[in-house]
């Protein structure tokens, strides 16, 4: 017992971080660690190992650490955030109608209708089907 009477110890405070707060914290500190003691045990290893399986294990040790390092990025938020295709697509077809489209004209000539826009052209007469062409 202490002299002054019962100690009381504080309530803990609450929380004021996210898990993935306290993660990137704890990764920033010890990231670094985790992906050198990778590579030390690997490169230990060698020395026990014969020389015709050296050039595996360096590839499990970089694939390792790759995947540490990919795991780590997306544990921190760090890591960019690939755009799906159907996403890309739609934002690309998008783009096309925001531009300006090329003007339309029609010319009829008797019998002889011409639709042109831009550089394609279509032609067609009465009892006949179109026939295109194109200034590409």
């Amino acid at each position: 017992m202490h002299p002054n009477g019962p100690v009381k110890t504080p309530a803990p405070a609450p929380a004021k971080e996210s898990a993935k707060e306290s993660a990137s914290r704890h990764i920033g500190r010890n990231g670094l660690a985790y992906l050198v003691g990778l590579v030390l045990i690997g490169v230990g290893s060698l020395a026990f190992l014969p020389s015709e399986s050296h050039a595996p294990v360096i590839g499990l040790i970089a694939g390792a650490a790759t995947a540490l390092i990919g795991m780590l990025q997306g544990i921190t938020g760090t890591q960019d955030k690939e755009q799906k295709p159907e996403v890309a697509i739609i934002s690309d077809l998008v783009d096309r109608l925001d531009k300006n489209p090329d003007p339309m004209s029609v010319t009829v000539e008797g019998e002889k209708v011409t639709v042109t826009k831009g550089a394609d052209s279509i032609t067609t007469k009465r009892g006949q089907g179109p026939s295109k062409s194109c200034g590409c």
